[in-house]
């Protein structure tokens, strides 16, 4: 049952698509009734898992993703005592992890539509085992670098696939319809803060937390990537399949047609909530050290742990109700943590910061999945990874861009002047979503 305002779910699209009791595609097709779109892989394979399983094997590759991005941020202050580099060189350790993870979104995030999501996941979970060995043995700022590039590249390559495959392998059930779509948004948020607060606990309790921490991650993502080859392939083989997957390879943002409407409208919002994460991840450490003057790195992992924990539960709690009322209301809610925050800098308050970071937390969270929901459903099969892409093209260029500014204004500016310009703006940016939402939400009412 679609909500009112909203196109059919995902969900609903692939049960007509994929439910195994459906007649299949004519002989010699390789069409869905979606139109242009491969037919998906919906019986088990011998060998294989079952979908079940493959779906929430996804949900933990992409959480055990999001953990190992935030697992650095408080790490940094520990990295920047140690090797002796300024604030701008901090957020570009942290901002070439974004960076990256957008150069393989604009190449790889559609190859899955191509080749098929299990080998496009396993090379990517290969390559951050290879990338958590690098953090491992690192001596410098160098090395940091690469560590957090190779990360970048791999995220982004597991990115595309992993969101299709959730929407592809999600259950069929009328009680569970748009879990994908869910997944795809607490998934981030809760990872994010896992990694955070397992840092930050690694950092207070382990005598070395920049080695034993990044052995247990390689270990895990080598499980993974063996897990990976059990999965069920939801993308069927078709032909011209390699040729296509060459083409997928060339820079492109890929959103249908019907969609761009929507994707603009939505832009605003998913700059903002990924401009906050960006500032907690980068300098969220620094603002507790040096505006909150509160030197247990502990606490700094525990602000961004309260900025994306808070965003999962949020989801979680707004999952059921209208897309577009959950983006318009998780965007004001943003504004006005935003606004908290902003007010606890001032008066250097450690209560009030933890309470706006909660608030905005909760908005970052809602408003995402608004945004990401009202996108799903305007995606067929095989423009799904693509579509995806763009979002989280998007999503991690107001990750890192934003980030990279205000490092390099600190010198000048200042840490809590910085912090304060960065914050209105996020402000702005979520009232241009919210305002016209209210203002459809109220016209839709009066007709």
């Amino acid at each position: 049952m679609t909500t009112s305002g909203d196109r059919a779910t995902p969900a609903d699209i692939l049960e007509a698509d994929r439910d195994p009791r459906t007649p299949g595609p004519e002989p010699g097709r390789g069409d869905d009734a979606a139109g242009g779109a491969p037919a998906a892989v919906g019986t088990r394979a011998r060998g294989r898992m079952s979908r079940g399983a493959g779906f929430w094997l996804l949900a933990g590759t992409l959480v055990a993703f999001m953990v190992a991005a935030s697992v650095p941020s408080p790490l940094y202050v520990i990295y920047q005592q140690r090797w002796g580099f300024s604030a701008a060189t901090l957020t570009a350790v942290f901002a070439v992890y974004a960076l990256a993870l957008l150069v393989a979104l604009l190449t790889a995030g559609g190859l899955s539509d191509h080749v098929g999501r299990r080998p496009v996941l396993v090379a990517a979970l290969l390559a951050e085992a290879g990338a958590m060995v690098a953090f491992l043995t690192a001596d410098g700022v160098g090395p940091l670098l690469l560590a957090r590039a190779v990360q970048g590249l791999a995220t982004g390559a597991a990115t595309g696939a992993i969101s299709a495959g959730l929407v592809d392998l999600q259950p069929r059930s009328h009680r569970v319809r748009q879990l994908g779509a869910l997944v795809n948004s607490v998934a981030p948020t809760g990872g994010l803060a896992a990694g955070a607060l397992g840092a930050g606990l690694f950092v207070r309790y382990t005598t070395a937390p920049t080695t034993a921490i990044f052995v247990l991650l390689t270990a895990g993502f080598a499980l993974l990537a063996a897990a990976m080859t059990l999965l069920p392939e939801p993308v069927a083989p078709r032909p011209g399949r390699g040729r296509d997957a060459l083409v997928s390879l060339r820079p492109r943002v890929a959103v249908p047609r019907p969609a761009r409407g929507a994707f603009a409208a939505a832009v605003p919002c998913l700059v903002a909530t990924w401009a906050m994460g960006g500032l907690y991840l980068s300098l969220g450490g620094s603002l507790t050290a040096g505006v909150l003057h509160i030197p247990d790195h502990l606490v700094g992992g525990l602000v961004v742990t309260a900025l994306t924990a808070a965003g999962a539960v949020a989801s979680l709690a707004v999952r059921d109700l209208p897309a577009r009322r959950v983006m318009t209301g998780g965007s004001l809610v943003l504004a006005a943590g935003t606004g908290l925050t902003l007010v606890a800098l001032a008066a250097a308050s450690t209560p009030v910061f933890f309470a706006g970071t909660v608030v905005a937390g909760c908005g970052f969270g809602s408003a995402f999945l608004g945004a990401f929901r009202s996108l799903a459903a305007l995606a067929g099969s095989a423009e799904r990874a693509g579509m995806f892409a763009s979002v989280y093209v998007v999503s991690y260029l107001a990750f890192s861009v934003p980030a990279v500014a205000a490092g390099l204004a600190v010198p000048s500016l200042g840490l809590r002047a910085t912090a304060t310009v960065y914050g209105c703006a996020v402000v702005v940016l979520a009232l241009l979503t919210a305002v016209p939402g209210l203002v459809r939400e109220r016209a839709a009412r009066t007709a």
